[in-house]
Protein backbone atom coordinates (compact mmCIF):
# COMPACT_ATOMS: atom_id res chain seq x y z
CA UNK A 1 0.00 0.00 0.00
CA UNK A 2 2.41 2.46 1.07
CA UNK A 3 4.80 1.69 -1.74
CA UNK A 4 1.65 2.73 -4.21
CA UNK A 5 1.64 6.34 -3.04
CA UNK A 6 5.34 6.85 -3.51
CA UNK A 7 5.78 9.96 -5.62
CA UNK A 8 1.64 10.67 -5.98
CA UNK A 9 0.55 14.17 -5.15
CA UNK A 10 -2.04 15.06 -2.83
CA UNK A 11 -4.05 17.65 -3.96
CA UNK A 12 -7.41 16.84 -2.32
CA UNK A 13 -8.90 13.71 -0.31
CA UNK A 14 -11.01 12.21 -3.09
CA UNK A 15 -8.24 11.56 -5.01
CA UNK A 16 -7.06 8.93 -2.42
CA UNK A 17 -8.62 5.48 -1.02
CA UNK A 18 -9.89 5.17 2.44
CA UNK A 19 -7.25 2.61 2.68
CA UNK A 20 -4.39 5.72 1.59
CA UNK A 21 -5.34 7.93 3.90
CA UNK A 22 -5.66 5.67 6.84
CA UNK A 23 -1.90 4.36 5.78
CA UNK A 24 -0.85 7.88 6.39
CA UNK A 25 -2.58 8.54 9.36
CA UNK A 26 -0.88 5.09 10.73
CA UNK A 27 2.12 5.97 9.60
CA UNK A 28 1.80 9.57 11.82
CA UNK A 29 1.13 7.49 14.86
CA UNK A 30 4.61 5.32 14.10
CA UNK A 31 6.71 8.79 13.29
CA UNK A 32 5.30 10.66 16.34
CA UNK A 33 5.85 7.94 18.92
CA UNK A 34 9.48 7.63 17.28
CA UNK A 35 9.75 11.58 17.50
CA UNK A 36 8.65 11.45 21.06
CA UNK A 37 11.51 8.00 21.92
CA UNK A 38 14.15 10.44 19.96
CA UNK A 39 14.08 7.34 17.47
CA UNK A 40 15.81 8.00 14.32
CA UNK A 41 13.57 8.64 10.92
CA UNK A 42 15.77 10.44 8.48
CA UNK A 43 13.38 9.86 5.03
CA UNK A 44 14.21 12.78 3.40
CA UNK A 45 18.11 12.61 3.48
CA UNK A 46 19.44 14.81 0.33
CA UNK A 47 15.96 15.60 -0.80
CA UNK A 48 15.40 19.61 -1.27
CA UNK A 49 11.70 20.74 -1.38
CA UNK A 50 10.17 23.63 -1.95
CA UNK A 51 7.57 25.85 -0.11
CA UNK A 52 5.44 28.28 -2.45
CA UNK A 53 2.77 30.11 -0.26
CA UNK A 54 0.41 32.96 -1.90
CA UNK A 55 -1.04 32.95 1.83
CA UNK A 56 0.08 33.34 5.01
CA UNK A 57 0.32 30.78 7.05
CA UNK A 58 1.18 29.69 10.84
CA UNK A 59 0.58 25.98 11.33
CA UNK A 60 1.30 24.75 7.69
CA UNK A 61 4.29 26.47 6.86
CA UNK A 62 5.91 25.47 10.24
CA UNK A 63 4.46 22.06 9.34
CA UNK A 64 5.99 21.76 6.59
CA UNK A 65 9.23 23.08 7.48
CA UNK A 66 9.52 21.25 10.65
CA UNK A 67 8.57 17.92 9.59
CA UNK A 68 10.82 18.17 6.37
CA UNK A 69 13.85 19.39 8.15
CA UNK A 70 13.31 16.56 10.92
CA UNK A 71 13.55 13.46 8.42
CA UNK A 72 16.58 15.49 6.56
CA UNK A 73 15.37 17.14 3.42
CA UNK A 74 16.33 20.89 3.06
CA UNK A 75 13.21 23.80 2.65
CA UNK A 76 13.51 26.72 0.38
CA UNK A 77 10.64 28.58 1.12
CA UNK A 78 9.01 30.89 -1.54
CA UNK A 79 6.44 33.57 -1.20
CA UNK A 80 3.99 35.82 -2.95
CA UNK A 81 6.83 38.53 -3.23
CA UNK A 82 9.27 35.73 -4.22
CA UNK A 83 7.02 34.29 -7.44
CA UNK A 84 6.43 35.19 -10.78
CA UNK A 85 3.68 32.87 -10.20
CA UNK A 86 0.78 33.49 -13.15
CA UNK A 87 2.19 37.04 -13.20
CA UNK A 88 5.39 37.32 -15.64
CA UNK A 89 5.61 33.45 -15.98
CA UNK A 90 2.63 30.52 -16.22
CA UNK A 91 1.99 28.28 -13.41
CA UNK A 92 3.12 25.81 -15.81
CA UNK A 93 6.63 26.92 -16.64
CA UNK A 94 7.15 27.28 -13.29
CA UNK A 95 6.27 24.00 -12.78
CA UNK A 96 8.67 22.51 -15.33
CA UNK A 97 11.67 24.95 -13.54
CA UNK A 98 10.93 23.89 -10.16
CA UNK A 99 10.16 20.20 -10.96
CA UNK A 100 13.36 20.04 -12.16
CA UNK A 101 15.31 21.47 -8.97
CA UNK A 102 13.12 20.32 -6.49
CA UNK A 103 12.33 16.72 -5.67
CA UNK A 104 8.76 17.76 -4.00
CA UNK A 105 6.53 21.21 -4.28
CA UNK A 106 4.44 22.26 -1.02
CA UNK A 107 1.69 25.06 -2.35
CA UNK A 108 -0.69 26.97 -0.44
CA UNK A 109 -3.23 29.50 -2.02
CA UNK A 110 -5.99 30.49 -3.58
CA UNK A 111 -6.74 28.53 -7.03
CA UNK A 112 -6.79 25.02 -6.77
CA UNK A 113 -6.47 24.90 -10.59
CA UNK A 114 -2.91 26.13 -10.00
CA UNK A 115 -1.71 23.40 -7.35
CA UNK A 116 -3.26 20.73 -10.03
CA UNK A 117 -1.21 22.33 -12.98
CA UNK A 118 2.15 22.28 -10.47
CA UNK A 119 1.10 18.65 -10.35
CA UNK A 120 0.45 18.17 -13.56
CA UNK A 121 3.76 19.66 -15.01
CA UNK A 122 6.41 19.49 -12.31
CA UNK A 123 7.10 15.50 -12.23
CA UNK A 124 7.49 15.93 -8.74
CA UNK A 125 5.13 14.93 -5.74
CA UNK A 126 3.03 18.40 -4.65
CA UNK A 127 0.82 18.94 -1.86
CA UNK A 128 -1.88 21.18 -0.87
CA UNK A 129 -1.43 22.94 1.82
CA UNK A 130 -4.59 25.27 1.45
CA UNK A 131 -6.85 25.77 -1.33
CA UNK A 132 -9.99 28.17 -1.79
CA UNK A 133 -11.76 25.16 -2.19
CA UNK A 134 -9.66 22.11 -0.15
CA UNK A 135 -7.34 21.36 3.01
CA UNK A 136 -6.32 18.00 2.58
CA UNK A 137 -3.81 18.30 5.14
CA UNK A 138 -5.44 19.56 8.10
CA UNK A 139 -7.81 16.48 7.71
CA UNK A 140 -4.77 14.02 8.16
CA UNK A 141 -4.26 16.03 11.67
CA UNK A 142 -8.28 16.28 12.10
CA UNK A 143 -8.57 12.58 12.18
CA UNK A 144 -5.46 11.72 14.08
CA UNK A 145 -6.64 13.55 16.67
CA UNK A 146 -9.67 11.84 16.87
CA UNK A 147 -8.41 8.66 16.83
CA UNK A 148 -6.14 9.62 19.57
CA UNK A 149 -8.90 10.54 21.68
CA UNK A 150 -11.41 7.85 20.96
CA UNK A 151 -9.16 4.84 19.86
CA UNK A 152 -10.92 4.96 15.97
CA UNK A 153 -12.98 7.56 14.13
CA UNK A 154 -15.14 5.00 12.47
CA UNK A 155 -18.74 5.77 13.31
CA UNK A 156 -17.83 8.41 15.10
CA UNK A 157 -20.20 11.72 14.35
CA UNK A 158 -18.44 14.79 13.47
CA UNK A 159 -20.18 17.85 13.57
CA UNK A 160 -19.07 21.17 11.83
CA UNK A 161 -20.81 24.45 12.40
CA UNK A 162 -20.56 27.79 11.08
CA UNK A 163 -19.41 28.81 7.01
CA UNK A 164 -20.27 25.55 5.87
CA UNK A 165 -18.88 27.18 2.52
CA UNK A 166 -15.07 26.86 3.49
CA UNK A 167 -12.55 24.57 2.36
CA UNK A 168 -12.26 23.21 5.91
CA UNK A 169 -16.17 22.21 5.51
CA UNK A 170 -15.83 20.94 2.26
CA UNK A 171 -12.59 18.54 3.07
CA UNK A 172 -14.30 17.18 6.47
CA UNK A 173 -17.56 16.76 4.54
CA UNK A 174 -15.36 14.56 2.07
CA UNK A 175 -12.86 12.56 4.20
CA UNK A 176 -15.50 11.80 6.53
CA UNK A 177 -17.75 10.10 4.15
CA UNK A 178 -14.39 8.49 2.65
CA UNK A 179 -13.59 7.42 6.08
CA UNK A 180 -16.87 5.85 7.48
CA UNK A 181 -17.06 8.83 9.44
CA UNK A 182 -20.66 10.39 10.06
CA UNK A 183 -20.36 14.58 9.45
CA UNK A 184 -23.03 16.76 9.98
CA UNK A 185 -22.59 20.11 8.72
CA UNK A 186 -24.95 22.84 10.58
CA UNK A 187 -24.93 26.14 8.53
CA UNK A 188 -27.24 28.85 7.52
CA UNK A 189 -28.73 27.96 4.33
CA UNK A 190 -26.84 30.89 2.16
CA UNK A 191 -23.37 29.08 3.91
CA UNK A 192 -24.31 25.52 3.30
CA UNK A 193 -21.59 23.40 1.72
CA UNK A 194 -21.28 23.51 -2.34
CA UNK A 195 -23.80 21.34 -3.76
CA UNK A 196 -20.98 19.33 -5.91
CA UNK A 197 -19.23 19.18 -2.64
CA UNK A 198 -22.61 17.80 -1.23
CA UNK A 199 -23.39 15.42 -3.84
CA UNK A 200 -19.64 14.13 -4.18
CA UNK A 201 -20.13 13.25 -0.29
CA UNK A 202 -23.38 11.20 -0.48
CA UNK A 203 -22.47 9.52 -3.07
CA UNK A 204 -19.21 8.13 -1.48
CA UNK A 205 -21.22 7.81 1.90
CA UNK A 206 -23.33 5.05 -0.04
CA UNK A 207 -19.98 2.69 -0.32
CA UNK A 208 -18.82 4.02 3.64
CA UNK A 209 -21.83 3.59 5.49
CA UNK A 210 -21.12 7.16 6.55
CA UNK A 211 -23.99 8.99 7.32
CA UNK A 212 -24.47 12.94 6.03
CA UNK A 213 -26.32 15.95 7.17
CA UNK A 214 -26.68 19.32 6.37
CA UNK A 215 -28.41 21.62 7.92
CA UNK A 216 -29.12 24.84 9.20
CA UNK A 217 -31.22 23.28 12.52
CA UNK A 218 -28.44 23.96 15.03
CA UNK A 219 -30.17 21.31 17.49
CA UNK A 220 -30.88 18.72 15.15
CA UNK A 221 -27.22 18.90 13.43
CA UNK A 222 -25.49 18.89 17.20
CA UNK A 223 -26.91 16.05 18.98
CA UNK A 224 -25.23 12.90 19.79
CA UNK A 225 -22.21 14.62 18.11
CA UNK A 226 -18.99 13.18 19.26
CA UNK A 227 -16.95 15.66 17.91
CA UNK A 228 -17.47 19.41 17.54
CA UNK A 229 -15.86 21.57 15.07
CA UNK A 230 -15.33 25.10 13.89
CA UNK A 231 -13.49 27.66 12.07
CA UNK A 232 -12.95 31.57 11.86
CA UNK A 233 -16.08 33.08 10.66
CA UNK A 234 -14.83 35.45 8.03
CA UNK A 235 -11.58 33.66 6.18
CA UNK A 236 -8.61 35.02 4.85
CA UNK A 237 -9.42 37.95 2.49
CA UNK A 238 -13.39 38.13 3.42
CA UNK A 239 -12.69 40.71 6.36
CA UNK A 240 -15.38 42.99 4.64
CA UNK A 241 -17.60 40.59 5.42
CA UNK A 242 -17.38 40.81 9.08
CA UNK A 243 -21.10 42.27 10.27
CA UNK A 244 -23.11 39.93 7.64
CA UNK A 245 -21.03 37.16 8.78
CA UNK A 246 -21.83 38.08 12.52
CA UNK A 247 -25.28 38.35 11.90
CA UNK A 248 -25.44 35.17 9.96
CA UNK A 249 -23.47 33.38 12.47
CA UNK A 250 -23.77 34.34 16.07
CA UNK A 251 -26.36 31.97 16.76
CA UNK A 252 -24.13 29.05 15.78
CA UNK A 253 -21.56 30.51 18.35
CA UNK A 254 -19.33 27.34 20.06
CA UNK A 255 -20.43 27.90 23.57
CA UNK A 256 -20.98 25.39 26.74
CA UNK A 257 -24.96 25.72 25.84
CA UNK A 258 -24.29 24.40 22.58
CA UNK A 259 -21.97 21.59 23.62
CA UNK A 260 -24.41 20.49 26.29
CA UNK A 261 -27.17 20.12 23.22
CA UNK A 262 -24.71 17.23 21.88
CA UNK A 263 -26.19 14.90 25.29
CA UNK A 264 -22.88 13.27 25.00
CA UNK A 265 -20.10 13.52 28.05
CA UNK A 266 -17.12 12.94 26.35
CA UNK A 267 -17.42 15.43 23.47
CA UNK A 268 -14.18 16.81 21.77
CA UNK A 269 -14.05 19.92 20.63
CA UNK A 270 -11.93 20.99 16.94
CA UNK A 271 -10.75 23.99 15.47
CA UNK A 272 -7.96 24.39 12.54
CA UNK A 273 -6.61 28.10 14.09
CA UNK A 274 -6.52 30.81 14.60
CA UNK A 275 -9.45 31.26 16.57
CA UNK A 276 -11.09 34.15 17.50
CA UNK A 277 -11.70 33.46 21.36
CA UNK A 278 -10.45 36.43 23.09
CA UNK A 279 -9.39 40.23 23.03
CA UNK A 280 -5.59 39.46 22.63
CA UNK A 281 -6.26 39.56 18.65
CA UNK A 282 -6.59 42.79 16.29
CA UNK A 283 -9.19 40.88 15.22
CA UNK A 284 -10.76 40.31 18.87
CA UNK A 285 -10.99 44.11 19.40
CA UNK A 286 -11.77 44.95 16.20
CA UNK A 287 -15.08 42.42 17.13
CA UNK A 288 -14.92 44.23 20.52
CA UNK A 289 -15.57 47.33 19.02
CA UNK A 290 -17.95 46.53 16.21
CA UNK A 291 -20.03 43.95 18.06
CA UNK A 292 -19.43 44.40 22.04
CA UNK A 293 -18.47 40.94 22.13
CA UNK A 294 -15.09 39.40 23.57
CA UNK A 295 -15.28 36.45 21.28
CA UNK A 296 -16.39 35.06 17.96
CA UNK A 297 -16.71 31.30 16.87
CA UNK A 298 -15.88 29.33 19.92
CA UNK A 299 -15.68 31.25 23.61
CA UNK A 300 -12.94 31.49 25.64
CA UNK A 301 -14.40 28.78 28.58
CA UNK A 302 -14.69 25.87 25.39
CA UNK A 303 -11.58 26.69 23.67
CA UNK A 304 -9.67 26.55 27.04
CA UNK A 305 -11.39 23.99 28.18
CA UNK A 306 -10.51 19.85 29.07
CA UNK A 307 -12.06 18.70 26.26
CA UNK A 308 -10.68 21.11 23.49
CA UNK A 309 -7.87 19.50 21.78
CA UNK A 310 -6.53 22.34 19.59
CA UNK A 311 -3.08 22.51 20.14
CA UNK A 312 -2.97 18.41 19.71
CA UNK A 313 -4.50 19.24 16.72
CA UNK A 314 -1.79 21.73 15.64
CA UNK A 315 1.07 19.93 16.87
CA UNK A 316 -0.13 16.99 14.58
CA UNK A 317 -0.35 19.06 11.53
CA UNK A 318 3.23 18.35 11.94
CA UNK A 319 3.69 14.31 12.50
CA UNK A 320 0.73 13.94 9.95
CA UNK A 321 3.06 16.04 7.22
CA UNK A 322 6.01 13.90 8.62
CA UNK A 323 4.08 11.19 7.19
CA UNK A 324 2.59 12.30 3.58
CA UNK A 325 5.97 13.58 3.36
CA UNK A 326 7.57 10.06 3.96
CA UNK A 327 5.11 8.19 1.95
CA UNK A 328 5.23 10.18 -1.13
CA UNK A 329 8.39 11.27 -1.27
CA UNK A 330 10.95 9.59 1.07
CA UNK A 331 12.65 6.27 1.10
CA UNK A 332 10.74 4.25 3.76
CA UNK A 333 11.89 0.66 1.81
Amino acid sequence: MLKDLSQKSFLKEVDFTKNELESIIELSEELKFKERHQLPHRYLNGKHLALLFEKQSTRTRSAFTVAATKMGAHVSYLGKNDLQLGKKESVQDTAVVLGSMFDGIAFRGFEQKTVEELAQYSNVPVWNGLTNEWHPTQMLADFLTIKEHFGTYEGKTVTFIGDGRNNVAHSLLVTSAILGVNVHIVSPKSLQPDEEVQKMALSISKTSGSEVVVTDNIQEGIYSSDVIYTDVWCSMGEEDQLEKRFELLKDYQVNQHLINLTGKNNTLFLHCLPAIHDLNTEMGQLCFEKFGVTCMEVTDDVFKSDYSKVFQQAENRMHTIKALLAITCGELF
